[in-house]
């Protein structure tokens, strides 16, 4: 699948988002592996959905939206959903979702930072587990770019692996994580994930995006670490 016709033109000095860091998720297989891996449940989208104010009408954009099943259960509803993907891969996976589920929605291979939004101003912007892909300068470039599409007062949800502990006692926490989460092939993602998430990607501190959302037009509205590893921020667009 070619880049969307709602990507920006990039400079040479461009971050290379289309050549995304940790799992390799280059084929169908492994995209499936993933989709099952994440233990993609349509209950707890509708959940989320129902939190963001999603109704028949409403606006979504999904951004990093993976296998897509947030934006087919946000059609289902009658939302305006937009999925927004760099790997083709994804995208097939989900425009396949959303064909067995009988529902359209717009599909877009583009990134955080080359997204285009075409259509009216988003109601509600989504992002998770996806933001990590980017290191902390190009996080706030997608912030903004989120940012620019919503409507004044929209919603913006973003869930991610996030650090709430101490800097000082990160190795403890995450050596933790690693140990805990870590799941036999082919019944989750391995320890081994979770030591190439570590060592490759670019989760950061939950007091580090706090900074950057507030830079990039939000209004925190809530904040929540369940783990010292996880969390998740509900911001309105100012």
């Amino acid at each position: 699948m070619p880049r969307s016709d709602t990507t920006r033109p990039r400079p040479a000095w461009f971050f290379r988002e289309y050549e995304p860091v940790g799992v390799d998720l280059g084929s169908p297989a492994a995209v499936a592996a993933y989709d099952r891996n994440q233990g993609t449940d349509s209950d707890a989208d509708d959940a989320l959905l129902d939190r963001l104010g999603v109704v028949r009408g409403s606006r979504l954009v999904d951004l990093a939206c993976g296998t897509g099943s947030l934006v087919v259960q946000a059609a289902r509803r009658g939302a305006e959903a937009h999925g927004v993907d760099v790997s083709a891969e994804m995208l097939a996976f989900a425009q396949t979702r959303a064909e067995r589920a009988g529902v359209g929605a717009h599909w877009h291979r583009a990134g955080f930072l080359d997204y285009a939004h075409r259509a009216a101003p988003a109601d509600v912007v989504t992002t998770t587990s996806a933001l990590h892909q980017l290191p902390d300068f190009w996080k706030l470039q997608a912030l903004l770019n989120a940012a620019g599409m919503l409507r004044p007062g929209g919603t913006f949800y973003l869930w991610d692996v996030l650090f709430s502990f101490e800097p000082a006692e990160a190795a403890e926490h995450l050596q933790r994580w690693i140990d805990t989460a870590g799941r036999p092939e082919g019944r989750g993602f391995t320890r081994a994930d979770f030591e190439a998430h570590v060592r490759e990607e670019f989760s950061t501190y939950a007091w580090i995006l706090e900074g950057m959302l507030e830079r990039a037009g939000f209004d925190i509205v809530s904040r929540a670490s369940r783990t010292p590893t996880h969390g998740e921020f509900l911001c309105r667009r100012r």
